[in-house]
C-alpha cells in the first residue's frame, strides 16, 4: 500500500511538470549559428594549452585555474556531446569525445551510456549517476573515486557493442598515455631535454584525476540533493554561470535536453516565466538560505537545551 501511494505521488509530480513546461517554447532553441558550433568546439583547447605553458613554468597556482577553466569547458563540450547537441555531425562528435577522454583521462563513450540511463529514470533506482545526491556532502565528496569506478562498470553494461569498443579504446588510450608519462619520467635523468615534457604531462595527469574524483560531489550531489519538487537545481548567479559555462542551469537542462547549453540561459528566462516553482531551488546558497539555515540551527540548540533543563528539574517541569 505504501509502495503504491509513493508511486502515485511520484506519477502526480511527473504529471504537474509536464503540464508546467508544456506551455514553455523552446523548439527554436535547438537552433545553433555556424559561430556558436564553432565555440562549442574550440572551446576548451585554448585553457588546456595555458595550463599547459603554466605548468611548464612550474606557476602552478595558475595552471590549476587554467586546468579548471579546462575541465569545466571540456566537461560542458563533452555533455552537449551526449546528447548531441554540439552542432556537429555524428563522426564528428564520437571523434571528439574519443579526444576529451584521452585529454580528461576519462572514458567518456562509458559515461554516456549512464548519463543517458539517468536521464531516462532521474534519481530513480537504477539511476546508477544519481546516487550520490541521495547521500550526505562527505559521502559524494569521500565517495568520488569508487563512484567513478562504478559509473564505468554500469556504462560498459549498459553499452551497445559499438559504445563498448569505443570505451575500451578510451581505456587503452588513457594507459598509453600513462605509459608514456613514466617512461619519460624514468628517461629525464639521460635526457635533461624532456624534463619539461615530462613534469607538464605528469601535472596535468594528476590534475585530471583529481578534478575526475570531484565531479561526483559537485556536478552530482551540488545539482541534485535534496530536490523534492524537480529533479534537478539551478543557478542564477551570473558570475556563477559564466565560470561554469552554464553548467549549472541543470533543471533546464533535465527538462529540455535537446537544448545546447548555448541557450540554457534563454531557457531559465522562459521557465522562470512560464513554471517558477520548477526553478527556485538553487545550487548555491543565497543570504536569505544561510541566515534560515542559521536561525534554524540556533532553535533547534535553544529547545534542546531547554527540553534537558526542564528534564534536570521534575519541579519547573511540573509548573511549566
Amino acid at each position: 500500500m505504501c509502495k503504491m501511494t509513493v508511486n502515485q505521488t511520484h506519477a502526480n509530480k511527473e504529471q504537474a511538470i509536464k503540464k508546467a513546461i508544456a506551455a514553455v517554447e523552446w523548439q527554436d532553441l535547438r537552433q545553433l549559428t555556424r559561430g556558436q558550433i564553432a565555440y562549442n568546439v574550440i572551446l576548451p583547447y585554448p585553457f588546456l594549452l595555458l595550463s599547459w605553458w603554466f605548468a611548464s613554468q612550474s606557476w602552478y597556482v595558475l595552471a590549476c585555474e587554467a586546468s579548471y577553466l579546462f575541465f569545466a569547458a571540456a566537461f560542458r563540450q563533452a555533455h552537449d556531446g551526449y546528447h548531441h547537441s554540439l552542432g556537429t555531425g555524428k563522426r564528428t562528435t564520437t571523434a571528439i569525445l574519443l579526444l576529451l577522454s584521452v585529454l580528461l583521462m576519462t572514458s567518456l563513450h562509458s559515461i554516456r551510456a549512464t548519463h543517458m540511463a539517468h536521464h531516462r529514470d532521474p534519481l530513480g533506482d537504477s539511476d546508477i549517476e544519481g546516487s550520490l545526491a541521495k547521500v550526505s556532502w562527505w559521502q559524494a565528496l569521500l565517495g568520488g573515486i569508487t563512484y567513478r569506478l562504478d559509473i564505468y562498470r554500469q556504462g560498459l553494461r549498459l553499452s551497445s557493442r559499438r559504445n563498448q569498443s569505443l570505451a575500451w579504446l578510451e581505456f587503452g588510450l588513457i594507459a598509453l598515455v600513462i605509459l608514456v608519462a613514466f617512461v619519460l619520467t624514468v628517461f629525464t635523468v639521460a635526457v635533461p631535454a624532456l624534463t619539461m615534457l615530462a613534469q607538464v604531462l605528469i601535472y596535468h595527469i594528476l590534475t585530471m584525476m583529481l578534478a575526475n574524483a570531484s565531479v561526483g560531489i559537485i556536478a552530482v550531489w551540488g545539482v541534485h540533493h535534496d530536490c523534492d519538487e524537480t529533479i534537478a537545481r539551478t543557478e542564477r548567479n551570473s558570475v556563477v554561470n559564466f565560470l561554469t559555462f552554464n553548467l549549472l542551469y541543470h533543471v533546464e537542462h533535465h527538462l529540455f535536453p535537446a537544448v545546447p547549453s548555448n541557450h540554457l540561459p534563454e531557457l531559465a528566462k522562459r521557465l522562470d516565466t512560464a513554471a517558477p516553482h520548477l526553478t527556485k531551488v538553487h545550487v548555491l546558497l543565497s543570504v536569505a538560505n544561510v541566515i534560515d539555515f542559521i536561525n534554524h540551527r540556533w532553535n533547534k540548540l535553544k529547545n534542546k537545551s531547554q527540553n534537558n533543563n526542564d528534564s534536570e528539574c521534575p519541579i519547573r517541569k511540573h509548573f511549566a
